[in-house]
């Protein structure tokens, strides 16, 4: 009996990946997410069945993944479906439903007080199990399952020098995040060796050589090497770099600058900062005491975490409010077509 592990690259399947050790869902398990160098190389060795790139709010790369999905319902006897969101939830957990599979939704850890328009419509959909990672969360038809932040401490050590650094600036397309660079680039020790992950933003007269995308185990190896890691305010990259013991300097992303669709980041680093795991900074507040500050911490994962339970869990339904949620529900369903 399989389970289908189903996520957005990124920091959903940074996420999920992170959780499955504690969901209890055996060793039988297909991980559904989009090809990139960082997913094939996170995914080794796993069975994944591989989607096309699903971008926020794109209901037509919706309705092809939901009709590419309806093989893997052929091909596995799958009994339980799991997501960690976004838009690949649309197209894979309707589906689940409708076969009478047990389904559940873990909203993203970056929403802390109102769910993703992609949760609002598991949460609309009769028999859709919908657990939160914020205890601000936890209301209604969500229930609260666990933070991905609580399995970390923080302890100062001795001040060291600062002589390796990774820099990553995620993979969304379409949004530059050339601020933080300009800022940033001027205030690296002279002789520092860094890796610069720039995703799509320009680097051009900044005298670095960036990478648009590295393989997860390539970057995870990075970090923990790192002094310091400067990353936008993204939660795979903030769990890569607790993972491996670095205490990161997060820049959240500004909707005003056209840096992203939202201001979320700015939730996330808050949210990490009021725990002392992180360093959280403006583009345009970044200083080198910073970077001393990042390099004298260190941080440890509590080792055996509590299994978190997610089978067999019912939470009452809530009304929606909001029509989008419905409508985003009813539209999914259409474009399934028949079983």
């Amino acid at each position: 009996m399989t389970t289908l592990l189903v996520a957005n690259d990124g920091g959903h399947l940074m996420q999920l990946h992170t959780l499955r050790p504690r969901l209890g869902v055996g060793e039988d398990v297909v991980w559904v997410t989009v090809r990139t160098p960082q997913t094939e190389s996170m995914l080794a060795g796993e069975r994944v069945h591989w989607m096309a790139p699903c971008p926020p709010r794109d209901l037509a790369a919706v309705a092809r993944n939901a009709v590419a999905a309806r093989k893997l319902f052929r091909l596995h006897d799958v009994r339980l479906v799991v997501s960690t969101g976004a838009a690949l939830a649309l197209s894979v957990l309707p589906q689940a439903r409708l076969r009478g599979i047990e389904t559940v939704y873990i909203e993203s850890a970056t929403r802390r007080d109102e769910p993703s328009l992609s949760g609002r419509a598991m949460a609309a959909m009769p028999g859709i199990t919908t657990f939160s990672q914020s205890s601000d969360l936890d209301r209604g038809a969500w229930r609260y399952l666990a933070s991905p932040w609580d399995l970390y401490e923080v302890t100062p050590t001795a001040p060291r020098p600062v002589r390796r650094m990774v820099v990553s600036l995620g993979t969304q397309e379409d949004y530059s995040f050339r601020r933080l660079l300009e800022r940033l680039v001027p205030l690296v020790p002279e002789g520092t060796e860094v890796m610069w992950q720039t995703g799509c933003t320009d680097t051009t007269g900044l005298g670095i050589e960036g990478r648009a995308r590295v393989p997860a185990e390539e970057m995870r190896a990075a970090i923990a090497h790192a002094d310091v890691v400067v990353a936008h305010a993204g939660t795979g990259i903030a769990l890569m770099a607790l993972e491996n013991g670095r205490f990161p300097i997060l820049v959240p992303r500004r909707a005003k600058h056209g840096e992203h669709v939202d201001d979320h980041q700015l939730t996330i680093a808050l949210d990490l900062a009021l725990r002392d795991l992180c360093i959280s900074r403006d583009a345009d507040s970044l200083k080198a005491r910073d970077l001393d500050a990042a390099a004298g911490h260190r941080v440890t994962k509590v080792a055996d975490p509590p299994p978190l339970h997610i089978s067999g869990v019912r939470i009452p339904r809530q009304r929606i409010g909001n029509g989008a949620a419905p409508a985003a529900t009813a539209a999914v369903v259409a474009m399934v077509g028949d079983r």
